[in-house]
């Protein structure tokens, strides 16, 4: 008798697709929605505000913007650790 094989259920989305929904985190400068990216379904490259460096597509990175009405419109594309130390960024450079 062989081993049983687990099937694998079909999803409809695409790979690299959030699993979950955006939440959201409260820090001293408000409350942000913020998505974590695997980065398999960027097809572009990005500028991190926190260091100016690009983030290259295909590389996991987080999306994060203010939650308040509208707040959608400032998205920005972060590395995971310049998102973590952005408020400890010294005087002369935005937080955001």
């Amino acid at each position: 008798m062989s081993p049983r094989r687990a099937r694998r259920r079909e999803s409809s989305r695409p790979f690299g697709f959030p699993t979950g929904l955006d939440k959201v985190e409260e820090w001293p400068d408000g409350e942000w929605k913020v998505r974590m990216l695997t980065g398999a379904s960027s097809a572009k490259n990005y500028r991190c505000p926190g260091c100016d460096q690009e983030i290259r597509s295909g590389q996991p990175h987080v999306v994060a913007w203010p939650n308040w009405p509208g707040g959608d419109e400032e998205r920005r594309h972060w590395h995971p650790t310049c998102w973590r130390k952005r408020l400890d960024r010294g005087p002369g450079r935005s937080r955001y």
